[in-house]
């Protein structure tokens, strides 16, 4: 589809200017391009979805339109005025805020001390003269919170613990707060992302209670089913660009995922090509295998096996539980049922070390909280599973290690001045290649890597991949879990899942939009609901355990 242009119309004489409109913006980081020339309008009241691929540019037009950051270039107009000057905090939030899908409150502060958490209204001073201390209301603070909850509808106690609260709750608490400035905007981002099937449903009621009252929505999902039953207007944004805004009511879903990932006819033909001499999966018993797998709240039960020879791709959204998936293979989370076997043996629930002994490799999705002690050397980082091969009696020999580790880093072409250098001075391709290093230092039969190309630039994509293609190549097995089409393109297999369940199947020649399709929960045949979703969104959570 080609991509359509953003002209913006002019707010017809009369009619109350939009509660955004942004146009023009162009947002450059060095010589990368986030945003051309884009644009965007949400009318007052109005629930708008922005949708599109990871890298497509949402997050930086949140970033804009919340003052986060500068566009280089364009115009944002907040009720037919400008946007207020970049830096200015107070005035900014008086016009836009964003709940994220992890709730921003302070979870050991009350309701009331959240909603007026930095603008207390101290009153009167206390003690002699103008040093005295000044004191808070409390008991009138507590009164103009429950008048703002009442306002707008929220149920919540002004003196409950926000982490006693649930999660729609505290979503309800900082909404409240931002429209207690003044905001008329509030833009959320992925805010099912940690609700159950009722949290969705009552939040959706929620947002039609708020948008009667004039409050505008600019909703960001990647589950195209919430954008139906909740948004009457749609913008896709892709590759920095903007492709299409049109009506919910009139866009089949099948075209707006074309509009997502362009070219229909990409398939997965261009992944690296199986080594003549590679194992055929086929026929041979499973590397690993797991029965019935289920984390509660999270994903399950999941069924799948990875043979020999063979990449297995699981392709969904983080918070669709894929991410828990990986970790729990890895034994960083207990399942709450299920069954995890290395060629036959049955891995301890929950246990790192069992996981490693049995023989998983793990790469984790994010490299600086999980996988790199940012303060060691290279050597350090890439032996930290091997500790125990790298001296008698438990000891740990300096030369042993840096010996170990420079066969890595000649392995993997990891491009430093040598095992001592400091992880912290690498590029975050190399930083990466050492996490694999680390993966692989014991020999893993199978290799389970969550996004692992995720931060790194398109040299060290390709390398990454093609560490993770030889594993298998070499009659081990690996799985990559990403929602990034390459990522998934190296794979001989990819599971679709959504909302913690597999929905579909694919062999290796899958198109970028039916594989789109079926992670959106999407049916890429005739556009319908996947995984009877077809009345709500929620609908493909109801028997995941807390879920319900």
């Amino acid at each position: 589809m080609a991509p359509r242009s953003a002209p913006l119309e002019a707010t017809p004489t009369g009619a109350a200017p939009p509660a955004v409109r942004a146009e023009g913006i162009v947002k450059r980081f060095g010589p990368t391009v986030a945003l051309d020339g884009v644009g965007i309008t949400v009318g007052p009241g109005e629930s708008h979805a922005l949708v599109g691929r990871n890298g497509a540019g949402k997050s930086t037009l949140v970033g804009v339109l919340t003052g986060a950051h500068r566009a280089d270039a364009g115009e944002v107009r907040f009720g037919g005025a400008p946007a207020p000057a970049a830096g200015d905090t107070a005035a900014w939030r008086t016009r836009v805020a964003c709940v994220y899908q992890r709730p921003m409150i302070v979870p050991d502060l009350t309701v009331t001390e959240n909603l007026f958490l930095n603008h207390y209204g101290l009153g009167s001073r206390t003690g002699a003269g103008a040093g005295g201390r000044r004191l808070i209301d409390w008991r009138g603070l507590r009164r103009r919170a429950r008048d703002l909850l009442a306002e707008y509808g929220v149920e919540a106690d002004p003196d409950a613990r926000a982490k006693d609260l649930p999660v729609e709750q505290r979503q309800f608490v900082e909404i409240a707060r931002a429209l207690s400035f003044g905001a008329r905007l509030i833009i959320l981002d992925e805010p099912t992302a940690q609700l159950d099937a009722r949290g969705i449903q009552r939040l959706f009621v929620k947002l039609g209670e708020l948008r009667g009252q004039g409050v505008a929505f600019l909703f960001i999902s990647h589950h195209l089913q919430e954008v139906y039953d909740l948004c009457a207007t749609v913008t896709v944004f892709r590759d920095a660009r903007h492709v299409l805004t049109a009506p919910v009511a009139s866009l089949a879903r099948t075209e707006l995922v074309a509009a997502m990932t362009g070219d229909a006819a990409r398939t997965a033909a261009a992944r690296p090509a199986r080594r003549p001499d590679a194992p055929d999966p086929a026929g041979e018993p499973p590397v690993l295998e797991v029965q019935e797998l289920a984390l509660a709240g999270e994903f399950g039960p999941l069924d799948f096996s990875v043979h020999p020879g063979e990449v297995l791709g699981v392709a969904g959204a983080a918070a669709g539980g894929t991410t828990a998936l990986g970790e729990t293979l890895a034994g960083m989370r207990a399942p709450t049922a299920g069954r995890i076997a290395v060629h036959g043996r049955t891995v301890r629930p929950g246990s790192v070390p069992d996981a490693l002994d049995a023989g998983i490799g793990y790469i984790p999705e994010d490299r600086h909280r999980q996988g790199l002690i940012p303060d060691r050397s290279v050597a350090e980082n890439a032996t930290l599973t091997v500790t125990g091969r790298l001296g008698p009696w438990g000891t740990v020999l300096p030369a042993r290690t840096r010996e170990f580790a420079q066969a890595m880093i000649d392995s993997l072409d990891i491009r430093t001045r040598g095992p001592g250098q400091p992880v912290s001075g690498l590029s975050g391709g190399n930083q990466q290649k050492v996490v694999v290093a680390r993966a692989l230092a014991r020999g893993p039969g199978a290799l389970i890597a969550v996004r692992p190309t995720a931060g790194v630039d398109v040299k060290s994509k390709d390398a990454l991949l093609g560490v993770v293609r030889g594993v298998a190549d070499e009659g081990r097995a690996a799985m990559i879990i990403s929602d990034e089409l390459d990522d998934l393109r190296v794979c001989d297999r990819v599971l679709a899942v959504f909302h913690g369940r597999v929905v579909a199947s694919f062999g290796s020649d899958w198109t970028d939009r039916e594989l789109v399709a079926a992670m959106e929960g999407v049916n890429g045949t005739d556009g319908s609901a996947a995984n009877g979703t077809e009345n709500s969104a929620a609908n493909g959570r109801d028997d995941m355990g807390e879920r319900r």
